[in-house]
């Protein structure tokens, strides 16, 4: 017994004809009547009487009938309780976001989220991927912010913006000469990378060719977990790092003059929100996703289409 043949089922106790209850259905009048016979074949009860025009419930079908208008009402109870749990704003809401996103994107949207919500209590945590998909997984975190695709099946995934990788560059290194940037003009000399664990390094790798990426994984002489670190080595040594574009957005006039852009197509990752299928608020999920979108740059929101998104793990 299905839902389907229960419409089927309801419909033709309704209308007395099959032509009609078929076109309220919205089927085939031989796909309604085949229906209707399965169920009667599975319940081995003869719930219409064919013989009789316009066809009529037999005693039990009227009985049977009745019942599943009942169930049917009650589905659709389920239905509109569900939707109006999803349009209630959580009283809580609980964001992991990654290191290499959090002290660039949370001052942009989160004041002013807090201000148009106060009644939503907010607890954001600083997580790799990794640890996100995990706290996920156990239903520990509500919304995930990460730069890297999820296709597992237990998540859905929203896209908020796409952010340009730019590069760092110390005045003593040759591409400080260099206004705009190729793929093919990095090297791993003097490349200064993120430790192990954060997807930024991997799409940074990526950014280079392949074989001036194990070239990289060879000369590397130091890699950190901030994204800090590596600008203030760029500053007081020599080389270069790779910063996604909101992490430069503060810069003085003096850092800003050893950023080097990228020429089109401009090497990018796709930031994004992972939440859990069975995560109810989904008015919650709306008002966060159109608050961070509405403060990114003006810039930024203007050059998504020039972005060529870089995904480690596919390249």
């Amino acid at each position: 017994m299905t839902l389907t043949q229960l419409r089927y089922l309801v419909a033709l106790g309704r209308f007395q004809n099959f032509v009609q209850a078929a076109e309220y259905c919205h089927v085939s009048q031989s796909t309604l009547s085949m229906q209707v016979k399965k169920l009667e074949e599975s319940l081995d009860v003869l719930i219409f009487d064919r013989s009789k025009k316009p066809v009529q419930l037999t005693p039990i079908g009227q009985q049977i009938v009745a019942q599943a208008q009942v169930g049917l009402s009650e589905i659709e109870r389920i239905r509109t309780i569900i939707k109006m749990d999803r349009q209630k704003i959580a009283d809580e809401l609980s964001i992991g976001i990654i290191p290499t996103l959090s002290p660039y994107l949370l001052p942009l949207f989160l004041v002013a989220f807090t201000r148009k919500n106060p009644t939503v209590k907010i607890r954001v945590r600083e997580l790799l991927t990794e640890q996100i998909i995990h706290e996920l997984r156990n239903n520990d975190l509500d919304i995930g912010i990460i730069a890297t695709p999820e296709e597992e099946s237990n998540f859905s995934t929203l896209p908020l913006f796409r952010e340009a990788f730019v590069a760092y560059v110390s005045e003593s290194h040759p591409l400080y000469h260099r206004r705009q940037l190729r793929r093919h003009d990095l090297t791993g000399e003097d490349l200064w990378l993120l430790e192990k664990g954060h997807c930024f390094r991997g799409q940074v790798l990526n950014v280079c060719e392949d074989e001036r990426l194990r070239n990289a994984e060879n000369a590397i002489q130091f890699e950190s977990g901030s994204l800090e670190t590596l600008r203030r080595i760029v500053d007081s040594q020599h080389g270069y790092t790779l910063l996604p574009e909101l992490a430069v957005l503060g810069f003085r006039e003096a850092q800003r003059g050893k950023i080097r852009r990228f020429v089109n197509p401009v090497p990018a990752r796709e930031v994004r929100m992972l939440l859990h299928h069975s995560y109810a608020s989904r008015a919650t999920v709306a008002l966060l996703r159109a608050e961070i979108v509405a403060n990114l740059p003006e810039a930024m929101r203007q050059r998504q289409e020039e972005l060529r998104i870089i995904d480690w793990r596919r390249e």
